[in-house]
């Protein structure tokens, strides 16, 4: 084991050899490899080569380093053609701070059985008034920065849900195609995060239609781990066991407290007067599991594969990022 594993459980480290192809022996040989592809690219600024920035990006494109190479370039790239979004990207910067205390993203203290991060946005909480889309979008790449400084992070993934609920036609009318091709593309092409799922509960009609507006702009693996789970909150359980969820998704847990991620960035005593001057590049964000992320671990050791019940999923194929089996909705 290299120092760049340090700190990885042996589970972990044992994850990455298994699905990434993560070799501890030819680890600064794949990391130079891809340090030698950047004089390639001279129209593109590469801010940071070091070896632990090169790593996460490895590790999400499973140590293909032609591919690894892509995303690292397509990162700072969308960086370079977004410059506005990035001016000020801190937690403090007031477009920022705003998205982060009123929910956008949520972030769960409890990792789902599989020791993946989950984060969660409702939707309806979206006040077009005072939080622009593109600030949400900031405040989630924001997010992502931090969570991804954690190495277990990068191996094991994240999950996403959205609670549709009581989302106006009109909030939904805000969400166009330009924007939200720039949200795919800043988080599905330009960053090093694996999301072993994105799933939507309470999603009215329009919402499938705007799914299919986008769809063209999903890679097929992305399109493949989305799941629209209506109202019926058994499938997301099948998926992510309610031990690791809130109440709010029909969990064990308590209900969310959307003030929870924003204090974590912005300080225990948070308020609209107060300042802050972190930025994601000071914050590293490592939690060890407490004792709701063991309970959801030992659970999951103990439990047998879920049932699926006919005519609500149906078996599409093994996904071979995670040790769940890849469901897709009818």
């Amino acid at each position: 084991m290299t120092h760049l594993q340090a700190g990885l459980s042996s589970e972990t480290i044992d994850k990455a050899r298994l699905e990434l192809n993560e070799n501890p022996d030819t680890l600064h040989q794949d990391i130079q490899q891809v340090r030698d592809m950047v004089i390639t690219r001279p129209d593109i600024g590469f801010l940071r080569t070091d070896d632990a920035f090169i790593l996460r990006f490895l590790r999400a494109r499973k140590f293909n380093q032609l591919e690894t190479f892509k995303l690292l370039a397509q990162y700072f790239q969308y960086r370079q053609q977004n410059l506005d979004m990035f001016k000020s990207f801190k937690a403090d910067d007031p477009g920022i701070k705003r998205a982060l205390m009123d929910g956008f993203p949520g972030v769960l203290e409890t990792l789902d059985q599989y020791g993946r991060k989950i984060l969660i946005l409702f939707a309806s909480n979206w006040d077009q008034s005072r939080n622009s889309f593109i600030d949400i979008l900031r405040a989630i790449l924001l997010s992502l920065e931090v969570l991804i400084e954690d190495p277990e992070l990068q191996i094991n993934g994240f999950i996403l849900i959205i609670d549709w609920s009581n989302f106006s036609f009109k909030q939904a009318s805000k969400l166009t195609p330009t924007i939200l091709k720039l949200a795919i593309e800043g988080l599905q092409d330009s960053f090093p995060a694996r999301f072993g799922g994105i799933h939507f509960v309470n999603q009215p009609w329009y919402i499938h239609a705007l799914y299919t507006i986008i769809k063209p702009f999903l890679k097929d693996k992305t399109r493949k781990r989305i799941f629209l789970h209506g109202n019926n909150l058994n499938s997301l359980h099948q998926l992510i066991y309610p031990e690791c969820l809130p109440s709010e998704f029909g969990g064990t847990l308590p209900p969310y407290d959307m003030g929870t991620w924003a204090r974590t960035l912005l300080g225990p005593d948070y308020n609209d007067e107060t300042e802050y001057t972190h930025t994601y590049n000071a914050l590293h964000v490592k939690q060890a599991l407490g004792n709701s992320d063991r309970e959801c671990l030992e659970k999951h050791m103990k439990r047998s594969q879920s049932v699926v019940e006919p005519g609500t999923l149906k078996h599409e194929e093994r996904d071979d990022d995670n040790t769940q089996p890849l469901l897709a909705l009818d």
